[in-house]
């Protein structure tokens, strides 16, 4: 495929495949796609050994990273904010009503439960992008509203793209007038944070929205495509290519916790839910007991907000996704993890550049049939 996008990254076909497992980065770029590392989570030293990998498997090929720094979050803006000064902002009674949850599966609470990182509160992303300027990447990508400055003034320097998620064609607007190069228009149908409009209706708001600017800014089409066909809708729409995500997690090289990989084969599009149980702000994924229990509308219990949800939240359902992998039945009922709609397409364990080949396939019959549908 030859497009504007393909040759500015040098690659074959306009995919971009988002993974927290450099396995499936390196395989997606080496199949001829874009993939791109979800750095947040690591510290400095280990995003430069997964890098320093990745950059080995490649050989020169292109990939990028992505560290999300949010606009809001509790304490910023706030001196002297430690890991430990947040952790004393957690009522007790939600280290209670987690203990309670987990004893109502039959899982015996941790005397000492371990709290979770701060990943989510961008307190790192001035490091983390330092070491991923360090390596060759050719985008970087930021979610959770517009980049922060020293991430675009990185950008500018290095020569590097930065790109933005939205997903309102309002946020559209504030990403292209602070300079990003790249909008990934993500709809509600996607797996982790995402907003409320569909992605057949996000995709040309976000392309008017930007031209109305006056700008030549490409929007990537991303929630809940998992095929070929749905990125040429998205394509016939006015995207330069489509940011996907969820189908990875059930490839071969993926780290997905193996019993969470059962439920994303098992599952329908119907069995996801926005929820901010797991971070604070509302994100997609599989419906479990563990969801079920931080809805408030239903009699569950209102989520803190980010990243003191995460801190309470990750440490545990690390320890269910180990338990539910041993086969306990408590631990499975409440294993989730982030996934879209698309999860109902996901059917089936297959390696990487499979899934990219079959992207190409299915997208050249869309067209294909799209072309044939045209008076002669």
């Amino acid at each position: 495929m030859t497009s504007a996008l393909c040759e500015q990254f040098g690659i074959d076909f306009p995919l971009f495949a988002f993974s927290h497992c450099r396995d499936v980065v390196a395989a997606v770029t080496n199949a001829g796609g874009f993939g791109v590392l979800g750095a947040t989570a690591y510290t400095p030293e280990q995003l430069d050994r997964e890098l320093s990998w990745i950059d080995e498997q490649v050989n020169g090929k292109p990939y990028g990273a992505d560290i999300i720094v949010p606009a809001k979050f509790e304490g910023k803006g706030e001196k002297d904010v430690t890991a430990q000064k947040l952790a004393d902002r957690i009522p007790q009674q939600y280290r209670d009503f987690i203990n309670e949850l987990l004893a109502a599966h039959d899982i015996e609470p941790e005397p000492k439960p371990k709290l979770g990182g701060t990943s989510l509160s961008g307190d790192t992303g001035k490091e983390l992008l330092e070491v991923a300027m360090s390596h060759p990447i050719k985008l970087i990508a930021n979610a959770l509203g517009v980049p922060p400055d020293y991430m675009l003034e990185a950008g500018r320097e290095h020569g590097v793209p930065v790109a933005a998620l939205v997903g309102a064609r309002e946020h559209a607007v504030k990403q292209v007038r602070a300079g990003v190069d790249l909008i990934i228009a993500q709809g509600t149908e996607a797996g982790g944070h995402t907003g409320e409009v569909t992605t057949m209706v996000l995709i040309p708001e976000v392309i008017e929205a930007i031209e109305a600017e006056g700008a030549n800014v490409p929007v990537l089409a991303a929630g809940g495509i998992v095929t070929g066909r749905q990125m040429a809708a998205a394509v016939a729409m006015g995207a330069a290519g489509a940011w996907t995500g969820s189908v990875w997690l059930t490839t071969e090289e993926a780290e997905t916790a193996p019993y969470t990989v059962q439920k994303l084969l098992a599952a329908s599009s119907r069995d996801t839910i926005r929820s901010a149980g797991r971070t604070g702000k509302p994100s997609r994924q599989l419906k479990s007991a563990w969801t079920e229990a931080w809805l408030p509308s239903d009699g569950g219990r209102q989520p803190l907000p980010l990243p003191l949800q995460s801190m309470i939240s990750e440490p545990v359902l690390r320890r269910i996704d180990a338990l539910a992998a041993q086969g306990h039945k408590g631990a499975q009922q409440l294993a989730t993890y982030f996934v879209g709609q698309g999860v109902g397409l996901m059917n089936k364990v297959k390696p990487a550049r499979e899934v990219v080949r079959e992207f190409i396939e299915d997208y050249l019959a869309a067209t294909e049939r799209l072309s044939n549908s045209l008076p002669s």
